[in-house]
């Protein structure tokens, strides 16, 4: 799927009339994420989206620099990472009181419950695509995550 500029052009008036505060579509590698919400811009790898609008922007997650600047220089580690399948507020924790989902050598199985997201007042359980040994948790408690940030490193068996 690619849009061209004038269909993109009508999703962002349509997303501008709506209630709705973002939009994203994902089709093979066509990525476009439209958002009304305001978010402060941290440096980030660039990636293939497609969002040309002064008046729209794509959020991103707000990084302390100290840390954006560690993630940049350090070599990708091995495993494979389970990733947030949208934007939002991540909770590693069912409930404030409750120890975290998973831990860093925690055993997780596929279809278990990693995260949750909340997005626009909606929880999402968001479960592991993989089976394996936590290696890495790659995002703090109730941070903002844009699309496809990855959550935890997880080794396979």
């Amino acid at each position: 799927m690619n849009l061209n500029v004038q269909e993109i052009r009508e999703l962002m008036a349509d997303l501008e009339k709506s209630s709705l505060r973002d939009i994203a579509i994902t089709d093979g590698d066509f990525s476009l994420h439209l958002s009304k919400n305001e978010q402060i811009q941290a440096p980030a790898p660039a990636a293939p989206v497609a969002a040309p609008a002064a008046n729209v922007t794509s959020p991103s997650t707000p990084v302390e620099p100290a840390a954006a600047e560690v993630a940049a220089t350090k070599a990708p580690a091995a495993g494979k990472e389970i990733k947030a399948p949208m934007v939002g507020t991540v909770y590693l924790k069912p409930k404030p009181e409750e120890p975290d989902f998973k831990s860093v050598g925690d055993r997780v199985e596929k279809g278990e419950t990693v995260a949750i997201i909340e997005a626009m007042k909606l929880m999402t359980e968001i479960k592991s695509d993989v089976s394996g040994t936590i290696a890495e948790i790659l995002v703090e408690n109730e941070e903002v995550v844009d699309y496809e940030k990855p959550l935890y490193r997880v080794t396979t068996d």
